[in-house]
């Protein structure tokens, strides 16, 4: 009798003491950079907003494994040094095992050497083809590359039989590389860039560019870069009465950019993630489900609706999750599972990772939309 009851009281104090010690299990942490101030802010702050609201989830729905995530983020500013400092401080004393962000070209170009050099994973937000092409073994991304946004805007001006096109790109790391694939692409559409303009990221007015361009035989303008500047483009070229359609990049997919270049955002074109339009998608689509959480999701915590740039961070702590799950916890373990990645179907795409491709996703991941009374329209 005695025997039986040590045997009981035996086994129930092994398994308060397992409970006890899953408890105590230490958090496995993630690092972040975004420029959730300064320049950049319309991107890191939903992209940091959307990092917290799912590590929360996962927490509560009892983390990865029986561990809870800790996420540690530190703002950029969109300033390459300031990108260094933090994701040196995240490797060596935060001692984190993955890294999320930055939300900028930039800022991703300038600590990817320092991911490299410590073998930790890194899962940038930013659009630039440069981040993941050439491969680089620890670097992975979730914005669509700006090649698969040209080419979605390149394709529709061919059926709509525009062949001559005036570019305006900003001169920083995102305008950049996407005037570089504008230039290389239009060959292969038919396409003839008959005036080609540029700003910088501080200007406040482009009507000396815009004037020129209107004098110009182009049937379509393509501005490309982030906000305030395509805003600013768009007012001003209201206020010069250019009738000549506009079409921006996908580095103004949110109603921040609606906001800032008000009546002048009428009418704009351009390629954007599915969750600006997500419930005008139809259902059979393999991402509505995903989207739709997001959207409602982040409206019920932050008071306003999901974005595209959020989406980014969406996607990179769910990848994550993915990997962790499947591999472990170790650096190693994670990018291992990161390139196994099949059909995921995220906010900002269905990801397919491989050896050959950190990008993992195909010109689908883009849908073109237009800004219709304040508000997107999915362009069927």
């Amino acid at each position: 009798m005695f025997k039986n009851l040590f045997r009981i009281i035996f086994t129930l104090l092994f398994f308060v003491l397992l409970a006890g010690a899953a408890v105590a299990a230490p958090p496995i942490k993630i690092g972040a950079l975004f420029s959730v101030s300064g320049p950049a802010s319309f991107l890191g702050e939903p992209e940091r907003n959307t990092a917290q609201m799912m590590v929360e989830q996962i927490n509560k729905a009892g983390g990865i494994k029986g561990r809870k995530l800790e996420l540690i983020v530190y703002d950029t500013q969109a300033d390459a040094t300031k990108a260094v400092q933090a994701v040196n401080r995240l490797i060596k004393d935060d001692k984190v095992v993955a890294i999320i962000g930055p939300s900028t070209t930039g800022d991703s170009m300038a600590v990817i050497p320092v991911v490299e050099k410590a073998e930790i994973p890194l899962i940038s937000c930013a659009a630039g083809i440069k981040i993941t092409e050439p491969v680089k073994k620890w670097i992975f991304k979730t914005a669509q590359n700006d090649v698969l946004a040209v080419a979605r805007i390149y394709q529709y001006m061919k059926e709509q039989k525009i062949s001559k096109v005036a570019i305006l790109t900003v001169s920083d790391g995102f305008g950049s590389s996407g005037r570089e694939q504008l230039v290389l692409q239009s060959k292969d559409f038919g396409i003839e860039i008959i005036s080609d303009e540029t700003y910088g990221p501080a200007d406040k007015d482009m009507t000396v560019q815009l004037t020129k361009i209107r004098g110009s035989a182009a049937q379509a303008i393509i501005c490309w870069g982030t906000n305030p500047g395509p805003a600013i483009v768009a007012r001003n070229a209201k206020q010069l009465g250019i009738k000549t359609p506009l079409y921006m990049s996908h580095g103004v997919s949110s109603k921040r950019f609606i906001e800032l270049a008000g009546d002048g955002s009428e009418g704009i074109i351009l390629p954007s993630g599915r969750v600006i339009v997500a419930d005008q998608l139809p259902n059979a689509d393999p991402q509505k489900k995903a989207l739709l959480s997001y959207v409602n999701g982040y409206r019920k915590q932050y008071k306003v609706e999901g974005d595209h740039f959020g989406g980014h961070a969406w996607d990179a702590i769910m990848l994550l999750k993915r990997a962790i799950e499947r591999g472990g916890d170790s650096p190693a373990a994670i990018r291992d599972e990161l390139e196994k990645t099949k059909d995921f179907a995220g906010i900002g795409g269905t990801f397919n990772y491989s050896e050959q491709d950190h990008a993992g996703l195909t010109k689908d991941a883009f849908v073109l939309v237009q800004i219709n009374q304040g508000d997107w329209k999915l362009i069927k």
